[in-house]
């Protein structure tokens, strides 16, 4: 039998925390009770229930009626974190597992397999689709955006698939940009600390009649990390990116074109370095129907570029075209369908190191999905879809969900909801090759690797018990086949499988309570038990490994206060579980920001981070892993 990954049942520290949390709970509902009302109170949390999100549904719907585990990371979130790159500011979400791995790459998921690798979680920045075929996940390094110009950021953790597709098994993060209407002028920032420096510039302006423009550029330096014996990483990170956004029209009709193009390198001890270069282009346009129906429809062109020196390069090229139609055939029912059809160009240059056979690959994957929400009374609603998506690997795979929310009173919602995901083959799965030629006595890609599946249940309650405090719990649990393995290859070697299973179970929640009129706290946790092993016929040597690293637990909880009407003071503590294998300690990081609006077009902030600590890992193995450093970093933005 395989090996289980030992999960919260045996740990002590597991239920001590969990208990913990909960006392802190009851003792700020208690206060909550107590507390007097102030208007900032009222309309904070009035507006974040308010709030409209669309990853969940399809649809625009008020936050405090979505039924899914579902964190939005605000705009003014972003600015008051003093994050400078797209993975920090994804830390404010609680239900995601963000580990830093240097000073170029990130560790990002939800509900466990965390890894540079990691390939359940889908993302999403304007609607454009940003994993990559290769290993169906997400180069961090290549995904930036001026964070000035993020409106919001709907982070799901648990299955979209229905909507989303293949890979969107364990969440979907849905960046989504304010529109150029809300950009008008000239914003221009900089700054600069001990481990970075970057400046950006933003011009925005009107285009006839109805039409609003934004062009933007951003720079940044990133220093070199060090290890724990103080030696250099050699992984200093560069990179500059330009992009534009036009609209046309309004909420009855609109037209969108956008696009972005970025250029990076990484410094390093061996010859040559590490670029990445890439450019993208997306159309959108949304028309409003007879009869309160809408429609949509959506094609973009992605070209990335990767060049490793001595391991591979690889020039993408993604075509991508989807349509989806709201209609409402009666009263009880709001049907959304529609389809999708995507392109990928793979075109790889190996190395005797490794190799993907063939070098060049058309794929090809094409969708058609149907979702219905039926109102069943006056405060029931259920949602039940289905997706079915192709790829080039395994044919035709179907994504169903049922939803089912109750809405008890306007600021309270009991949830459930059972879905199928599906993580279909990569590349790497299928056509990896290491050494790069015959006989590949190390690994080879299983020709009959298979889709992994996932099928999960949740359940969850959100509620705003006052004008003070509101909170969301989520309980799931997820059941997976067929997942990677690794087995030994009839020839000698190694081949990649599916002999592995398992289950992930845990609770995730967050909470806001707003102190006074100027001073909000926020917070959350997850607690996650994963109990992965080999099927009886697998003869994986490394076990459920392999599959991710993940904590059993972490922890945060934000502060801000609004100091006087001039000056802001943020702190952010997050506490996260150690990792199994490679073994990463346990670690408490503060983070502090002082921002000083010194005019009406002029703000000045300092943010520093890891106060708690000189350096700690996040992510890797000793002793060769980057220690982040404590960091200072000293920014000014003018609004002219």
């Amino acid at each position: 039998m395989g090996e289980d990954r030992p999960g919260w049942k045996g740990r002590g520290g597991w239920r001590r925390t969990a208990a913990g949390a909960a006392l802190l709970l009851v003792a700020a509902l208690a206060q909550a009770q107590s507390q007097p009302r102030g208007d900032l109170a009222d309309l904070s949390l009035e507006e974040l229930s308010n709030i409209e999100v669309t990853s969940v549904s399809g649809r625009a719907e008020k936050l405090s009626s979505a039924a899914a585990s579902i964190f939005v990371i605000s705009g003014e979130d972003i600015r008051r974190s003093g994050a400078t790159s797209l993975p920090e500011a994804l830390r404010l979400a609680p239900n995601l597992q963000v580990a830093r791995v240097d000073s170029a790459r990130y560790a990002l998921s939800a509900r466990g397999f965390n890894g540079t690798v990691a390939n359940k979680l889908l993302v999403l920045i304007d609607g454009r689709t940003v994993y990559t075929p290769l290993f169906s996940g997400v180069f961090w390094d290549a995904q930036d955006l001026m964070l000035e110009d993020v409106e919001r950021i709907e982070v799901i953790s648990g299955p979209g698939a229905t909507l989303w597709g293949a890979n969107a098994v364990n969440g979907v993060i849905n960046v989504i940009t304010r529109p150029t209407q809300a950009t008008q002028g000239a914003q221009v920032g900089g700054g600069g600390g001990n481990l970075e420096r970057g400046s950006a510039f933003r011009h925005g302006g009107a285009l006839g009649a109805d039409g609003h423009f934004r062009v933007y550029g951003m720079y940044f330096d990133r220093e070199n990390t060090e290890r724990a014996d103080g030696s250099a990483v050699r992984d200093g990170w560069h990179k500059g990116q330009v992009g534009f956004r036009a609209d046309w029209g309004g909420a009855g009709r609109g037209f969108t074109l956008q696009g972005d193009a970025y250029a990076g390198t990484l410094d390093q001890s061996q010859p040559g370095k590490t670029s990445i270069d890439g450019i993208n282009l997306l159309g959108r346009w949304n028309q409003r129907l007879a009869g309160g129906s809408d429609l949509r429809l959506q094609a973009y062109w992605d070209r990335t570029e990767r060049e490793i020196p001595g391991t591979f390069g690889e020039v993408l090229d993604i075509f991508d075209v989807e349509f989806q139609h709201g209609i409402t055939p009666a009263a009880a029912h709001r049907v959304l369908w529609g389809g999708g059809y995507r392109h990928g160009r793979d075109r790889v240059r190996n190395s005797a190191a490794l190799a993907f056979l063939p070098a060049d690959k058309d794929l090809d994957w094409a969708n058609v999905f149907v979702q219905d929400q039926i109102a069943l009374g006056a405060t029931l609603e259920l949602t039940a879809g289905l997706k079915l998506e192709s790829n080039d690997y395994t044919g035709w795979e179907h994504l169903p969900s049922l939803r089912l929310a109750w809405k008890p009173a306007a600021d309270k919602l009991l949830w459930t909801a059972l879905s199928r995901a599906v993580r279909a083959p990569s590349r790497l799965d299928r056509e990896l090759f290491a050494p790069g030629s015959p006989p590949f006595t190390q690994l080879a890609g299983g020709p009959n690797f298979r889709s992994e599946i996932s099928k999960v249940f949740e359940i969850g309650y959100r509620a705003q018990l006052s004008d003070a405090l509101s909170y969301s719990i989520t309980g799931f649990y997820h059941d997976h086949d067929h997942l990677r393995s690794l087995e030994p290859a009839p020839g000698g070697g190694f081949a990649l499988g599916n002999l592995m299973e398992g289950t992930t179970q845990g609770i995730e929640a967050w909470g806001s309570y707003q102190m006074a009129r100027s001073w909000r706290l926020s917070g959350g946790a997850v607690f996650l038990d994963q109990d992965l092993k080999r099927k009886p016929d697998s003869l994986d040597p490394t076990g459920p490994s392999a599959l991710g690293n993940d904590p059993e637990y972490q922890w945060m909880l934000r502060s801000s206060h609004n100091l006087a009407p001039r000056q802001e003071l943020d702190i952010m503590l997050r506490r996260v579980g150690g990792l199994p294998q490679p073994s990463v300690p346990a670690y408490l990081a503060v983070d502090l920001r002082y921002g000083w609006r010194a005019r009406r077009d002029l703000e000045v902030s300092l943010t520093v981070q890891n106060l708690s600590d000189s350096s700690h890992p996040e992510s890797g193995a000793a002793p060769a892993r980057s220690e982040l450093a404590r960091g200072a970093f000293l920014k000014l933005r003018w609004t002219p």
